[in-house]
């Protein structure tokens, strides 16, 4: 056995297990199970221009020395991004712990009650900072958290606002360049049109529906809004504020002002900078907006046995129901990150927050004193961590730089400094005596923090937060560690069993891929700092742009989009900008086949584009005549056909270089949902179809670890004619040579996590890549054929084969009384997290394996679904007290005294011998979700507060 090959260890059916594999699936080799599967005409001829494979210890060397090419300055920057602490027991526990980075969203409540917890605390901190009634479980980051508030607030407007077309968003001066940008991109397709001006001079015009302000501003000025947003409120001018969350520790809530809307990141409460994410924003508002919150929002509800249970409310909302008329596309979340500001506020609490927050306030105080004293001016009567120094900028820049430290330079008469919580005594003399050198004049050394007063009183915090329980008993490290199993233990993830989720690509996150997060070399580096400061991350991000253009068969890559959904949407615009710039901004018309993932229709509305369905035939493919007739009648108007390939239906299309064709023909392009690239990565790509644009989603097939549903990073890559419109941003330089403005705040989005995926396709190399997509495609044939006679699966290609997915139906045990979602519940006795249910198709399990899987794993799983089948049978429509109905079945239903079910203990909890060997208990019973959307409570605030109320 070569144990220097990392495909080895990646990639789970050992080669003696392929004879037996390929037997059941009745080949005779891979080349001729691909051969069945994969059309001929979009096979690429020769192998993708990639470096052979690295081992896991040559990888870590080559990833050492590139770390050290970041130089690691003390950065006062700012702009929405400060060093943080990351408490150890967080960093070991959570973002070291595959028990957390591995786990898939929270569909499956029953076997994740402990990180619906921990996003419970999260929505907690945030509802209590900011003193809104209501918060999500999180967004991509502070810019588009911002923009997701201008478009709820345009959605929500007054009646009156409506009638007369009221379309003018104001946009404080001093809210951040990044989030501006953003907006701008957003605001567009929209239809709504920015005004960026001084908050001080606004009119409160009718024109206006709504404004953002920033708190603490750009400039680090402490605003008092209170009569701002009174004259709003009275004009019907909603009121968005973008919120730095410490601050709001001695700062008084925005919410007790009167606003709509607080976003903004938890990026300071213990996350690594990671040269820009990934960071969990936050998203608070009125309880009356509640159906237009976007993202996931945890709610309490019951469940069967009426113990309190946990699971995502009102997902009504969402993208995969409602479509194209969705308010919430829930792939923009970074749970894992909300999950660690969560604890960072447990392990605090209070108390400690209020410490930390001071102990920033004082160092910003006793440094502008200081500066005053040596004659400098600072600008900023009030402030919470932000002096602004007014002086020869270039000149502090030299001096500042030549001793390894990062200001903003806002102008060339202005520096400004931010303090963060790492900031020391020693940090700020050294500050001093840069600016001391300036001006050639000595300066008395800080001995210690003076207390800072600088917050007036009008906007001081006076009421208090974080009073739960949680948040004031696990302060010692042993608690909390122990808090953090206790939550761990309640949630099924990917190293407990297989996560079959088709479209979703549980992979292994090979903890070589991982263990460079760790590193502060590549955690401590701030977005904004200059380029040649970052050479570490340059080479990888260069280098995996590069990676991701010649596996897509394109031309250019941005990494700018934080997840799948921002990559759909940058896609689009992409397209929209090449449109315009060949004076055609008139094509709006986006075709989208019946077949389409639902974030596909979300995307294209919020580009501003109109949705034309496509028919399927019965054989699940696209409707190659319905597609020529739609895309001939719109011919003038055409912009893009949005495609999955493999289709969602787990099958590759014959027709799909013709079905691209027929796009350009009639002038639009085609943009390639990446959803399911895993199947495509040294086989074919989006070039060799005809595409014109792609997203990937690094969090599937590259694989960065879902994280109980985020971070993602969701990178587009482009076609030569489109490569000028790559989107830009507006303090660091990228993008192409007309780009669009920014899809997302920092630079390169979620830096961090591309090391991930960078680590992925260094140590499978160009052989191993091509071999993880077969072995992807033939872990599902052998599903696809153990299930036979069991279960029917709907779609396959012309030869009978699946792609890497497949769409099992069990629409036909209804005649038995047994829904999809008693399979999928019945899965967790077994010990398994149930594979995708009714999407895209009602009624049905869509069942991806990945590559990963061992044939092992493979065997347990079909022996449990054919298991399963057994009990369908055994099933009567009219007694529904059965093992099914009542899955799944808890330790606690197991203990009791009583036992009230026609089948034996044994039966319900160890249906097959695998299963005492490794026994995985849910902790509830199944959850009422209707109860919990009639009964909204999302805070973790005992029930009894509620029902007093």
């Amino acid at each position: 056995m070569n144990t220097d090959s990392f495909a080895l260890r990646h990639i789970g059916p050992r080669e003696n297990d392929l004879p037996e594999m390929l037997k059941t699936i009745g080949v005779s080799s891979i080349d001729q199970l691909i051969y069945e599967t994969v059309p001929d005409d979009i096979l690429l001829k020769k192998a993708l221009d990639l470096d052979t494979a690295m081992s896991e210890q040559e990888y870590l060397e080559h990833i050492t020395e590139l770390s050290t090419k970041n130089k690691l300055f003390k950065t006062y920057i700012g702009l929405g991004y400060h060093q943080s602490i990351t408490p150890p027991v967080i960093q070991r526990n959570i973002l070291e712990n595959p028990g957390w980075y591995t786990a898939y969203t929270p569909y499956q409540a029953e076997i994740a009650q402990g990180r619906l917890e921990a996003l419970l605390n999260f929505q907690t901190v945030i509802t209590d900072l900011t003193g809104m009634e209501l918060a999500n479980a999180s967004l991509l980051d502070e810019s588009t958290a911002a923009a997701e508030a201008m478009a709820l607030l345009f959605n929500v407007r007054e009646k009156e606002k409506k009638q007369t077309n009221a379309s003018k968003f104001f946009v404080s001066e001093e809210v951040l360049p990044q989030t501006i940008s953003v907006l701008e991109t957003r605001s567009i397709p929209l239809g709504i049109k920015l005004v960026v001006g001084n908050h001080e001079e606004f009119d409160f015009s009718d024109e206006f529906f709504g404004v953002i302000l920033q708190y603490p501003s750009r400039t680090g000025k402490v605003y008092n809004y209170k009569s701002f947003i009174e004259k709003s409120n009275k004009n019907q001018i909603k009121v968005a504020v973008a919120a730095d969350i410490l601050s709001l520790v001695m700062l008084e809530a925005p919410g007790h002002f009167g606003v709509d809307v607080v976003v903004g990141t938890t990026q300071r409460f213990g996350i690594p900078l990671g040269y820009g994410g990934p960071h969990a924003a936050f998203f608070a508002t009125k309880d009356e907006y509640k159906r237009s919150i976007p993202g996931r929002i945890i709610g309490v509800t019951k469940d069967t046995d009426g113990n309190r249970a946990l699971r995502m409310a009102l997902q009504t909302r969402e993208q995969h129901i409602k479509r194209d008329k969705a308010t919430s596309n829930i792939c923009t979340a970074q749970v894992l990150l909300a999950v660690m500001a969560g604890m960072y506020a447990v392990y605090h609490g209070p108390e400690g927050l209020k410490y930390i927050a001071q102990k920033v306030h004082n160092g910003a105080a006793t440094l502008a004193n200081a500066l005053e004293k040596l004659g400098f001016e600072q600008m900023n009567e009030t402030y919470f961590d932000t002096i602004a120094i007014k002086t020869d900028a270039t000149k502090i820049k030299f001096l500042a730089e030549a001793k390894e430290v990062n200001f903003y330079y806002p102008n060339d008469e202005t520096v400004s400094i931010s303090i963060n919580e790492t900031t020391t005594v020693k940090d700020l003399n050294k500050i001093v005596a840069i600016f001391s050198e300036a001006i050639k004049k000595d300066f008395q050394k800080i001995v210690e923090l003076e207390t800072g007063n600088k917050i007036q009183q009008e906007v001081a915090r006076k009421t208090e937060f974080l009073q739960q329980e949680v948040f004031n008993k696990y302060h010692s490290e042993t608690d909390l560690m122990r808090y953090i199993k206790k939550l761990e233990r309640k949630d099924l993830s990917l190293n407990h069993s297989m996560i079959s989720l088709g479209s979703c690509t549980m992979k292994l996150n090979a903890a070589a891929e991982m263990l460079p997060l760790s590193d502060p070399m590549w955690g401590n580096v701030h977005p904004f700092v200059p380029v040649e400061q970052a050479e570490g991350y340059q080479t990888v991000l260069k280098k995996l742009e590069k990676q991701l253009t010649e596996i897509t068969g394109f031309a250019a890559t941005s990494l700018q989009p934080n997840s799948g959904a921002q990559g759909e949407y940058a896609g689009l615009m992409v397209i929209r900008a090449y449109h315009e710039s060949r004076g055609e901004g008139h094509r709006n018309i986006c075709l989208i086949p019946s077949s389409a993932h639902g974030t596909n229709p979300a995307s294209a509305v919020m580009a501003g584009m109109q949705v034309v369905v496509t028919k399927s035939t019965d054989e699940g493919n696209i409707d190659v005549d319905d597609l020529r007739e739609k895309a001939l009648k719109h011919k003038d108007n055409l912009s893009c056909l949005m495609v999955t390939y493999p289709s969602t239906h787990g099958v590759y299309e014959s027709a799909i270089r013709e079905i691209t064709g027929i796009i350009h023909e009639n002038g639009g392009q085609v943009y390639m949902d990446g959803a399911n690239m895993n199947a495509q990565v040294g086989l074919t790509n989006p070039g060799a179809i005809g595409a014109d644009v792609c997203h990937l989603n690094l969090h599937k097939t590259f694989a960065i670890p879902h994280g109980g549903g985020g971070p993602g990073v969701g990178p587009i890559c482009v076609a030569k004619q489109l490569v000028p419109f790559l989107p830009s941003n507006p303090v660091i330089k990228t993008g192409g040579e007309n780009a669009i403005t920014a899809i997302s705040a920092a630079p390169y989005g979620s830096s961090l996590v591309c090391l991930i995926s960078y680590a992925y396709i260094c140590m499978l190399g160009v052989n191993g890549l091509k071999k993880a997509t077969q072995f992807a495609i033939l872990n599902a044939n052998y599903i696809k054929e153990r299930l036979n006679g069991h279960y029917e699966v709907l779609y396959a290609g012309e030869r009978g084969r699946a792609a890497h997915e497949m769409i099992v139906d069990c629409r036909p045990f209804k005649a038995k009384g047994i829904e999809v979602t008693d399979i999928a519940k019945r899965l967790m006795d077994y010990g398994f997290h149930a594979p995708t249910v009714s999407f895209p198709i009602a009624g049905t399990l869509m069942i991806e394996p990945t590559e990963s899987e061992s044939k092992m794993a493979l065997d347990q799983f079909c022996d449990a679904m054919i298991s399963i089948r057994k009990e369908i049978e055994a099933a009567d429509k009219e007694n529904v007290n059965n093992v099914l109905k009542n899955s799944p079945h808890t330790l606690q239903m197991l203990t009791t005294d009583e036992w009230s079910f026609p089948y034996s203990r044994q039966e319900a909890a160890f249906p097959l011998e695998y299963v005492s060997e490794n026994k995985f208990w849910p902790s509830i019973r199944r959850v009422d979700d209707a109860y919990g959307d009639r009964n909204l409570i999302c805070t973790c605030n005992p029930i009894e507060a509620y029902m007093e109320a």
